[in-house]
Parts: C-alpha cells; structure tokens; sequence
C-alpha cells in the first residue's frame, strides 16, 4: 500500500509540474529532427584556435564568446597596449621554448603595468612574489643602510626592483614557467594554472582527480575558482588576439549558426527559441 501510495504521489507531482508544459515534448523531438536532417547551415564559426589549445575547444567556447560580448572595449583597448610589448616579450619567450602565447600572462597580471603591486605583495609586469624573485636572481625593492663621509648619519638608499624590469622580469619568467614545463608534463594549461595558484595547489588538484598522469581539464573542478577564471581569460585573450582582425569588424563568430525551416516543423514552435537550442 505505501508503495503505491508514493507511486501515485510522484504521478501526481509529475503531471502537475508538466501541465502548463505540453509543447516541451514535441519541442524537442521537433530539434532532434532538425538536427538530424533539417537545418541550414546560415554561417559557419571561423574563430581559430592557437594550436596549444587543440583538442578541447568545445569547453571554452562559451566562455569566450560571451566574454568577446562583454568586454569588447577592454579587449581593444589590452590589443593596443600588447603591441608595445609583445615582440619583445615573445622573443624572449622563444628562447626558453615557451609558446608566444604566454605573452598573454602579462595582460592578465598587470595590465602592462611595471609598477603594478598586488595586495599580497606580487609586483611588476608578471607580478612575480618576492620569494620567487629571490630565487631567479631578480633583485627586489629594499632600503639598505649607507653611511656617507660626509655625516654619520645612517641614510637609506633605494635599491632598482628588476620586477619593474621588462626584460629582466620577463627573461625570470620564461625561466619560471620553463621549470613549470618540467614538472607538469609540458602541459601549457596546468602551466598557465600554477602561474597564478601555484604548482603545489596544482600537484594537489592532479592527486584528487585520480587520474594517472591528468591533463587540465581533468582538473579543473578542484582548482580554485579564481585559476579557473584565469586560465579560462588566458585562452579568450588569445583567441581573440589570434584572430584579432575578425574579431574588430564584428565578424568572429565561435560557433556554427543554424536556421529551422518553417516548413519542417508543427505549428506554434517558437523558431527563435529553436533556433537557440541548436
């Protein structure tokens, strides 16, 4: 009796729910239809993707169209500042074996900014912490005391933060991210991934897939919110940079566009609605 009692509570709950509902089923039989034979391709996607992210572009394709949408000016207006950087930064890059494509990081970090300090304290064009910049020989901003002839009085003189360096900082850089090639098996999005948590919180993130020797987008869900962000900005800049033209007269397009004929489909489907489901 209890069985079906709870039976025809969830028959009841199902058909009430569903009521006001009644063209959903034939909606979709109505898609997978068109689908299967009847749409027409109107314009094709000619966005084109740097070959370090082949494989997977399916998981950033929205992402980075509705970011194209959104931030159109800030876009432009980062495309313009890179040109003053990017030459040199990529030649540098080429010489550690690291893809153009990292020349992004600089966008994302600092805006181009050399004088840029974050609040935990990470500074320059890479924003590169003082702990690193130790460890790659870059010289940080501290006061060392200096006693003149002239008085005995201990006075203070600046020393040159080469994080404020564009060549020095980036050359430390290309060697960081080099080391990171090392140790995360030349995978360039969980390189890109340690570049703002760090290989630790990577490495741990690798450990809780369970996954023998996992690339990024088997780790994603157990990486910070803000890296996933990161790396998923890190991708749409470059796209949008590596297809630049298009994307300044308003003509990149990242995903196929469909139309429904009229004629193959029962009366009262919303064609628009349709069209946004394919």
């Amino acid at each position: 009796m209890k069985r079906i009692i709870v039976t025809f509570f969830l028959s009841f709950i199902f058909l009430h729910v569903f009521a006001n509902f009644s063209d959903t089923t034939i909606k979709l039989a109505a898609v997978t239809h068109v689908r299967n034979a009847n749409r027409i391709l109107v314009s094709k996607a000619n966005v084109v993707y740097p070959e370090i992210f082949a494989g997977h572009e399916e998981a950033s394709l929205s992402y980075a169209e509705k970011f194209t949408n959104h931030r159109r000016d800030y876009l432009i207006r980062i495309y313009k500042r890179s040109q003053k950087y990017f030459p040199k930064a990529k030649a540098i890059l080429k010489k550690y074996n690291i893809p153009s494509e990292f020349a992004i990081l600089m966008a994302l970090e600092s805006g181009f900014n050399g004088n840029a300090v974050s609040p935990k304290g990470a500074v320059g064009y890479w924003q590169i912490m003082d702990e690193v910049a130790k460890e790659y020989g870059l010289r940080i901003a501290e006061n060392k005391s200096k006693k003149t002839q002239k008085s005995s009085h201990t006075k203070t003189k600046p020393v040159a933060d080469d994080r404020k360096n564009f060549t020095r900082s980036t050359i430390a850089a290309a060697r960081y991210l080099q080391d990171r090639a090392r140790n995360l098996n030349n995978d360039w999005l969980l390189i890109a991934a340690s570049y703002n948590c760090g290989v630790g919180n990577v490495w741990n993130a690798m450990k809780k897939s369970g996954i023998e020797n996992p690339g990024y987008w088997d780790i994603q869900q157990f990486l910070p919110a803000e890296t996933k962000a990161y790396v998923m900005n890190f991708i749409t800049l470059n796209l949008v940079f590596n297809n630049y033209k298009t994307f300044l007269e308003g003509k990149l397009q990242f995903k196929d566009v469909y139309a429904v004929p009229e004629n193959v489909l029962p009366q009262g489907i919303d064609l628009n609605i349709l069209n946004k489901l394919l």
